[in-house]
């Protein structure tokens, strides 16, 4: 054990005398995602409780096994979501801890789970959900006997509780001793830089940021259009306004193009920046991460839905206020910001609704943001995060005390 796991296990005082031998099946530990982060973030946490955790990587990880911080990865199945070896990375880790009480741990989309081989295998599904409904191919998941859903936003328990399915909810987590108002940060060179020098964004501007994952556009569910839309009418009339995206720009991930939208919104080269694109494939610190929220006057975030929403947690975090769509799991994060209205929208691949967020209600959000500019970090934000979502808060009263529970 390295002498960061240590310090963790002698915080988190363990108290589980039973081990699980844990398969943890989502993107890899040091994979820059949500999952990845979320990933990182609980299974360090059981190994230091004593746990024998593997990871079985869906994505970050191909063509061989590898060790990360003393837990073994499994590499990626020929399948899309590893539904082809998944049941096999069980039985062998199982197999290598025949005392321990073996489960096997999901951390993604729910309804991509169709395989018979993991119909006898028992399984904690850590479940996003961000429709309204429950989409129908979700609750199947969730209502199989050898499945213990667990949500990760107490909007996606209040609809399994709906649905008359039985769960526990454990919301994700944020380091909140990295996620903090962090004015400079260390360069690459040794220089230290204020987050908007990292972006290129001058002082005295007033910031908007957008950061989300650009995948898919069936529908393109973060909303970038409305967003941009919403944007550019903000800041027609507003030449100290800018707006950052740190997201892959040019839809190679099966998301959008971004030059015919802003081109067709009319904006100027210098209203916007992107992140460098070579930077966001090589890996971004988690440092510089929460510099740059703390470059931003004010985070743009409403989506379609949200399973839980973790730039807009993350950024509070740091103190930065944010603006979210008043549905699904957004709403519950937000200690400081605005809630925006929206319309539904049925998914058809899902058989349930999102809601596209209001343009008007993000330009009147905006406006707002933009008269509190030069107020400074958010402790009302901040606090909201470190008192709900605390990473080592939620895994001592949360993850503990369920781990006891399954596997049994």
């Amino acid at each position: 054990m390295n002498r960061a796991a240590r310090r963790r296990a002698d915080r988190l005082a363990p108290t589980n005398p039973s081990p699980l031998a844990v398969t943890f099946s989502s993107n890899a530990p040091w994979a820059p995602t949500g999952y990845g982060t979320q990933t990182k973030q609980v299974v360090t946490r059981m190994a230091a409780d004593g746990h024998h955790v593997a990871v079985a990587a869906n994505y970050g990880l191909e063509a061989t096994m590898t060790t990360w911080e003393g837990i073994d990865v499994f590499p990626k199945g020929y399948d899309g979501y590893s539904q082809d070896i998944l049941s096999a990375y069980f039985r062998d880790w199982s197999r290598q801890h025949p005392d321990d009480r073996a489960v096997l741990f999901t951390l993604y989309d729910a309804w991509v789970f169709s395989n018979p081989a993991l119909d006898d295998i028992p399984i904690v599904s850590w479940v996003p959900i961000d429709h309204l409904p429950v989409p129908p191919k979700v609750a199947d998941w969730c209502r199989r006997p050898n499945v213990t859903p667990v949500a990760m936003s107490y909007y996606g328990g209040e609809q399994l509780t709906r649905a008359g399915i039985d769960h526990v909810v454990i919301p994700h987590g944020i380091e909140t001793r990295v996620f903090t108002h962090t004015p400079t940060v260390e360069d690459g060179n040794g220089v230290m830089r204020t987050g908007r020098e990292l972006m290129s964004i001058p002082e005295g501007v007033h910031l908007t940021g957008i950061v989300n994952a650009n995948k898919g556009t069936a529908p393109v569910r973060k909303a970038f259009a409305e967003q941009l839309l919403a944007w550019s009418i903000f800041a027609s009339d507003k030449p100290d306004a800018m707006v950052y995206l740190h997201t892959e720009k040019s839809g190679g991930m099966g998301g959008i193009p971004f030059d015919p939208l802003l081109e067709s919104l009319a904006l100027r080269p210098d209203q916007y920046r992107f992140v460098n694109q070579y930077l966001l494939r090589t890996g971004i610190p988690v440092d510089v991460m929460a510099a740059i929220y703390s470059g931003l006057d004010v985070l743009l975030a409403p989506t379609l839905g949200e399973g839980f929403g973790l730039t807009v947690a993350e950024c509070q975090s740091v103190g930065t206020r944010v603006i979210v769509n008043d549905f699904s799991a957004q709403p519950e994060l937000v200690g400081d910001g605005w809630k925006v209205g929206g319309q539904p929208l049925w998914d058809p691949a899902q058989n349930a609704w999102f809601n596209t967020p209001s343009i008007p209600d993000m330009v009147a959000a905006l406006n707002e943001s933009y008269e509190q500019r030069g107020e400074g970090p958010s402790a009302k934000a901040r606090a909201h995060i470190v008192d709900n979502y605390d990473a080592d808060m939620l895994y001592a009263t949360k993850w503990r005390p369920f781990l006891t529970t399954v596997g049994t």
